[in-house]
């Protein structure tokens, strides 16, 4: 796999991808924002795209619900998929909304043999419909269950073993959900298969003290970097982007980000030639 760079594509950088190359290797756009008929977000997409590769990224997809996925979203996602072409598609482990209902919060799942199966069957459907390996993110958490048979890193690994599906695997949020029960985040990303990882995130979050808050709205803090040089150094150069959704800067404060995130890789590349 290459190691390349990306950001996610958000609406006050339109312009700066349009006016003159950025220095980015792919970009990440939210599919449920795009999920429409015409407009202008579709006008502004297929013109950033003929100079950008790109990978979808959904948040509504509930691939952790009883109900199973809603075909109409299906539908949608595919028709985006098949305009775009993006490499590939992605969405988070864990749940939306149940019987029509979405609650516009990403919910997290027990790690039970119960939610297993269901998690199996809706990726297995998600796959044959899209006729591609569905990608899954790790979700940050603040609560647990007293259902929960496995760790979170048990329960990814079954998921893509069953599947075939592959991970997405947030930096951020492991450390958030480590810092929040107790685990250890070192532990998480040795447990999971490093052949199911196709993807990194990085992102910021509010450290209230005694627990994180994964805002995504915060630059990425010196404990979430070495958390990367781990995973780098486990599961070898991975796509990564930065991710901001809220309180969003200006582009240069993003690529400078995503400059660290290059000079961390180099790093880990020349270490791993010496030795």
């Amino acid at each position: 796999m290459t190691f390349s760079f990306g950001l996610g594509l958000r609406t006050q950088h339109y312009h700066d991808f349009l006016e003159k190359p950025q220095p980015v290797d792919w970009l990440e756009v939210i599919s449920d924002n795009y999920m429409v008929n015409g407009g202008k977000p579709l006008v502004m997409l297929d013109k950033i795209r003929a100079d950008y590769p790109m990978v979808m990224h959904g948040v509504s997809m509930s691939i952790g619900s009883v109900n199973g996925v809603d075909l109409e979203y299906l539908r949608k996602l595919k028709q985006l998929e098949q305009r775009i072409q993006p490499m590939w598609v992605s969405d988070h482990l864990c749940w939306t909304g149940v019987h029509g209902r979405n609650l516009h919060d990403l919910l997290p799942l027990p790690f039970s043999a119960e939610a297993l199966c269901v998690v199996k069957r809706n990726v297995e459907q998600v796959q044959e419909y899209l006729q591609r390996p569905l990608v899954l993110e790790n979700v940050s958490s603040y609560v647990e269950f007293k259902e929960s048979e496995m760790t979170e890193w048990e329960f990814l690994t079954e998921v893509c073993q069953a599947t075939g599906c592959r991970l997405l695997l947030d930096i951020n949020n492991i450390y958030v959900s480590a810092f929040n029960h107790g685990f250890d985040a070192t532990e998480f990303i040795q447990g999971v298969p490093v052949e199911s990882v196709q993807q990194f995130h990085l992102a910021g979050h509010q450290n209230n003290g005694d627990h994180i808050i994964d805002t995504h709205d915060h630059p990425v803090c010196s404990d979430v970097w070495s958390l990367y040089r781990e995973a780098l150094n486990r599961f070898g150069f991975v796509p990564t982007m930065i991710e901001r959704d809220d309180n969003i800067p200006e582009l240069e404060e993003l690529l400078a980000e995503l400059g660290q995130a290059r000079t961390i890789a180099d790093e880990v590349l020349t270490q791993r030639v010496a030795v």
